[in-house]
């Protein structure tokens, strides 16, 4: 894949030291951290290794990733490692995706209250499609949950939401059978959309009394109990978003979706345009808008684009992708082999020792060949880091290649 001409790195590499200074004591350390780490990314500062064709010598160096997971250069290897794990877990039904969103003014006081809220949404984003599909009203069904936090917009304002990966059906409540959804239809939102609201006020109230709650600047005053209940009593009489998708077009499909949400961070640099006197400009989604009337870009003074990006680093610990009902860690692996023998679907087959593995005194081989005669390549240093590699890179030769038509 192509190296994008701008990235976040560049950004922060170039600005970075004076924002720092300009917001000395109002960023936090995990802040601090993910700046450190991504300016460093893939550079000399990080370590890395040399690598080497076998057949013609071409000779590459490669620097070590941050693995930060707040940083757009880290993604992908994650991303890829975590849905190898889930493929096995698919079931051969049809896949929802449905989205839960805060209302702005709940999420105004999370971002003075990341950890509590963020987990307030999971819990009560959660808890409503279980009780609903577990309703014989409904399903009459024990489903499975992947939920994962996004915070952003597409203009990396703080929008909290849970996007939910959910099969079309569950075990039945007495675990006799499998009990499918009907076609292209999930669970009524509208339900969704009021338990939702009920299960997350009670809980916003509930977390309050107990004093887990902080606020600072313009809601200092919620700190009363009083205050704060008014300060919900609103957010009871409007229409909370839930939104539900069709379905998907089998498994595959829903690896591929997920894909595209599982590891994302609040911007990829595929999305930047440019970073100048005049600040940083970046290609972004009006959703508002339809066809091509919804792809716009903007530009950001470069102190506001590094703020709106650090919002949106998490707590420390906080786990972004979580998973509940059939789902959840402590028994899935139970609850995933019940629902393939009620679905009459195969054991997944054990996947066959690599013949090829590398042993200890053998050659590290990349995974990519030589991008000049297609050959292995072979490690053949590493350094450690704030080192230089002993050996250089060398020029990919062109292949001329003559018409003779």
């Amino acid at each position: 894949m192509t190296r994008p001409v701008l990235e976040v790195a560049d950004i922060f590499r170039g600005h970075g030291p004076a924002w720092r200074q300009a917001n000395a004591g109002h960023v936090s350390l995990g802040q601090l951290k993910v700046m450190s780490a991504i300016e460093r990314c893939r550079t000399a500062a990080l370590g890395g290794h040399v690598a080497r064709c076998e057949d013609c010598a071409y000779t590459t160096i490669a620097y070590n990733s941050c693995r930060n997971r707040h940083c757009p250069k880290c993604q992908g290897a994650a991303a890829r490692a975590w849905l190898a794990e889930r493929e096995a877990e698919l079931l051969p039904v049809p896949y929802f995706h449905v989205v839960f969103t805060l209302p702005t003014a709940i999420a105004d006081i999370a971002y003075q209250n990341k950890a509590v809220i963020y987990d307030l949404l999971f819990k009560a984003s959660a808890e409503t499609a279980l009780t609903i599909a577990a309703d014989p009203e409904h399903l009459g069904a024990r489903v499975g949950i992947t939920s994962i936090l996004h915070t952003w917009g597409s203009t990396m304002t703080h929008h909290p939401h849970v996007h939910m990966i959910v099969p079309g059906g569950g075990i039945s409540i007495d675990g006799s059978r499998w009990v499918s959804c009907r076609p292209r239809f999930f669970l009524p939102v509208p339900v969704f959309s009021k338990l939702f609201r009920r299960l997350m006020l009670q809980k916003l109230l509930a977390t309050h009394k107990a004093g887990q709650l902080k606020f600072f600047g313009d809601h200092a005053t919620l700190t009363e109990r009083k205050a704060f209940a008014a300060y919900l009593a609103p957010l009871r009489r409007i229409k909370w978003y839930v939104y539900s998708k069709p379905p998907f077009g089998g498994p595959k499909a829903v690896l591929a979706y997920l894909s595209r949400y599982t590891h994302r961070v609040a911007i990829a640099n595929s999305r930047l345009i440019a970073f100048d006197e005049e600040g940083v400009s970046f290609r972004y989604k009006d959703y508002r808008a339809d066809g091509r009337a919804r792809y716009k870009a903007m530009t950001l003074t470069t102190d506001e684009f590094i703020r709106r990006f650090l919002i949106h680093v998490l707590p420390k610990g906080f786990h972004r992708i979580r998973h509940y009902g059939l789902f959840a860690k402590t028994s899935s692996a139970d609850n995933i082999a019940r629902a393939r023998e009620l679905l009459a679907i195969p054991k997944p087959r054990g996947e066959p020792a690599d013949a090829d593995a590398t042993g200890p005194h053998e050659p590290q081989i990349l995974s990519h060949p030589c991008p000049c005669c297609g050959g292995r390549m072979i490690i053949i240093e590493t350094f450690a880091r704030g080192c230089q590699p002993h050996y250089q890179p060398s020029t990919p030769t062109v292949a001329i290649r003559i018409d003779t038509s």
